[in-house]
Parts: C-alpha cells; structure tokens; sequence
C-alpha cells in the first residue's frame, strides 16, 4: 500500500540512521523516482521499498557537501539543535530558525 503522507517536511533537519550524515529537505517524492541503476546499485539486502516517501537533502558529513536521495525508513529527525553548513542552502532557505530553516524563493 503507497504511503503518500511525508512524515519530514521541507525546510526540516534530519540525520541518516545508519550513516553518518545529516541534512536539509528540500524536495520529497510521494515514491521512489530516481533512475533504476541508482536503485540496483543499493545492495539488495539493505534496499528499501519504493512505496515510501523519498527525499532530496542538502547533505553534509565530516568531509563533504552533497545532495542525498533517501527513503523516509532511512531517516531520523536531527535533534541536536545545530545548523547544517551546505554552501547551497541560502538559495533555498532563509536563516535557520527554531530548528528548521524557512523556505523562501526569490523571483528573478
């Protein structure tokens, strides 16, 4: 049974369960959306259902900023109250606030 309701919404901070990186929603899909060899490449016994939400992140961890696409089973909400440092946030997000950053769009 598809669950369409997003349990993270956007602007949200939240941490990975199993690896150590943490990020910014900043797009959720209903259901897996990405390519089928992104999907493969996820050893098939840690692979998780497509009938979940799936998120886009401004991600960080130790060493690097990236973009992560993750399913909601694989997702904690961060508790620890700090900022996340992705160098693309501003052109999203207005100033971290109250543990969550503030969407905010800017017409050209």
């Amino acid at each position: 049974m598809l669950k369409t309701h997003a349990k993270y919404n956007i602007g949200q901070v939240v941490r990975h369960r199993k690896h150590p990186f943490r990020g910014v929603v900043f797009d959720i899909d209903p259901e897996f959306a990405n390519t089928e060899e992104w999907y493969d490449a996820i050893p098939e016994e840690v692979r998780p259902a497509k009938e979940q939400p799936f998120y886009h992140l401004l991600a960080e961890n130790d060493h690097t900023y990236y973009v992560a696409y993750v399913s909601e089973q694989n997702l904690v909400p961060d508790e620890t109250g700090e900022p996340v440092d992705h160098p693309d946030l501003p052109d999203l997000f207005g100033e971290f606030q109250e543990g969550r950053y503030p969407l905010e769009y800017q017409l050209n």
